[in-house]
């Protein structure tokens, strides 16, 4: 009996320390999941930002660990389907638009806020581009706290799991891509 409530006591503890997020897919947020990111995926990901010396580290390693949050939410979902763009997955399970992919970004930068591990950078509202009228594409956005220069946080370019695009928010504006 001991034991039994000694393993309980052991898993709550292990689940005490990972996060739930929700994200969405299917273009437009068709549907919705709740992921659990584990303890250890969520040590994996810490660990990206603990060398962090300049708000340029910090921003490769939000690359990266966006897409680890892809990759880890892929096991969870079938986002793990989605490609880069919209051409390449059209009418799959999975699939994500920039609305998708800016939800999602934006739910991730905001877990990492909550837990402190963003020392250079906050996390903003997502944001609109429209260069031309029918172009509109969205994204997630930061901004560094020393500078109060704005980014933007851009997954819709890859497949999932691959490390987010990070541009300066003008150049995002004037329809940059990768």
């Amino acid at each position: 009996m001991h034991r039994l409530l000694a393993l309980l006591l052991a898993c709550l503890a292990l689940n005490a320390h990972a996060d739930t997020v929700t994200i969405c897919y299917n273009y437009g947020c068709h549907r919705e999941a709740s992921v659990t990111f584990s303890h250890n995926e969520l040590q994996q990901i810490h660990a990206l930002f603990r060398h962090d010396k300049t708000a340029a580290d910090e921003r490769q390693d939000i690359a990266r660990a966006i897409g680890r949050f892809e990759s880890f939410a892929g096991r969870q979902t079938p986002i793990y389907r989605d490609k880069g763009g919209n051409a390449n997955d059209d009418g799959v399970d999975g699939r994500m638009d920039c609305i998708d992919h800016s939800i999602d970004t934006t739910a991730y930068l905001r877990l990492l806020e909550r837990r402190g591990w963003l020392k250079f950078h906050r996390v903003l509202p997502r944001i609109k581009r429209a260069p031309l009228l029918v172009d509109v594409h969205w994204g997630a956005r930061i901004i560094e706290r020393e500078t109060h220069r704005q980014y933007v946080v851009d997954s819709w370019f890859f497949d999932n799991g691959h490390p987010a695009a990070i541009f300066k928010l003008r150049d995002w504006l004037d329809g940059a891509s990768p």
